[in-house]
Order: structure tokens, then sequence, then C-alpha cells
């Protein structure tokens, strides 16, 4: 976290008619600057410190689902949140990966500025990278305040993504057995 950030958060309160010295903003633009580094801490990772050699060999060659992962992540756009939850699903040909390391890469691309289409794909990719799977399903499901907080202010909305790699688009049965096991 640099000072340059704190200043730049300064002169955000500036330009919004703020005084950043009084009282209850007189630590906002290093408590702003802190939160923004730590939203945005993905682009300080990468896929082989995450994952961290947590590949095992297993004969296991059945769907393996990791549901409702949830996710926090900010909108490029506007920079604001949108949040909800990831399912993800891989056909293991070999290898499985440890259980938690599927919700780190999907923290280390959600941490990141976004649109919800391409962290879907990133997490994907990742996935099949280190796996080396069969297939890969991917679903995300979240609410974007950049379109409840302003704009069309809908508040129910809900925005889902999917990718589908290998066997997940190429047999509608494993894809069907995917969904039905998300949504159950």
């Amino acid at each position: 976290m640099s000072d340059e950030l704190e200043q730049y958060y300064r002169k955000i309160l500036l330009g919004l008619g703020e005084d950043p010295s009084r009282d209850g903003l007189k630590d906002t633009p290093l408590r702003a600057a802190k939160a923004m580094s730590f939203l945005t801490k993905g682009y300080h990772e990468d896929l082989e410190t995450v994952v961290n050699n947590a590949i095992f060999e297993s004969d296991n060659d059945e769907m393996v689902i990791v549901k409702e992962i949830e996710l926090y992540s900010l909108c490029e756009h506007h920079l604001l949140p949108f949040i909800g939850k990831c399912h993800v699903a891989y056909i293991p040909t070999g290898k499985v990966i440890g259980l938690s390391k599927i919700a780190r890469i999907v923290d280390m691309f959600a941490r990141r500025l976004q649109i919800q289409e391409n962290l879907t794909k990133q997490i994907a990719d990742a996935v099949q990278s280190v796996t080396q799977a069969a297939g890969v399903g991917v679903i995300v499901e979240a609410k974007h305040m950049c379109m409840m907080m302003r704009g069309v202010q809908k508040q129910n909305s809900t925005m889902t993504t999917s990718v589908m790699l290998g066997q997940f688009r190429k047999s509608n049965a494993t894809r069907t057995e995917f969904l039905k096991l998300v949504r159950g």
C-alpha cells in the first residue's frame, strides 16, 4: 500500500466537497487505501503460489464439486462491489486439487477489478490448468451494487455466468449432472 494511494483518496474527498481534516474523516484516506489494497490483493498473487503444490494423485474419475464458494469483487466499470457465490466442478484424470485451493483460486481472481464474465472464465481456465481435468464447469451468481445502488437501481437482480470446458461442454449428460447437483 502506497502513500500515493492514500493521497488520491484525500483528493477524492476534497473533490466531493468534504474536509479530510474533519474528525470523522481524518484517517479515512489511509483506511480507504488499506481497504482498496486488500480488495485488490489478487493482483499480487499467482496461481502457482496459491495452489502451493496441493495437487495429489488419485484414481477418482468422477465429478468433484465445490458449491457456494462466497466471493467478493469490484466491478471494473464503477469500482463498486459485486457479491455472490461460485460453484466449481471438475472431472479428475489422475490428479485432484486440495479443497481449499479451489476457494483460493476463486479469491485470487475475484480480488481484482473485474467483470463477472471474465472472472468465471479465469477461474475455469485456472482449475483446468492445474488439474489437467477431463472437464471443468464454473457457475458464478452475483448481485452487482453498480446496478442496485445506482443506474437502474434493481434490488433483486442477480447475474449468472457459466463456463464449461472439456466434458462439461461436449457432454450434455455431464453438464446436466453438474447443474442438477448445484441446484439440488
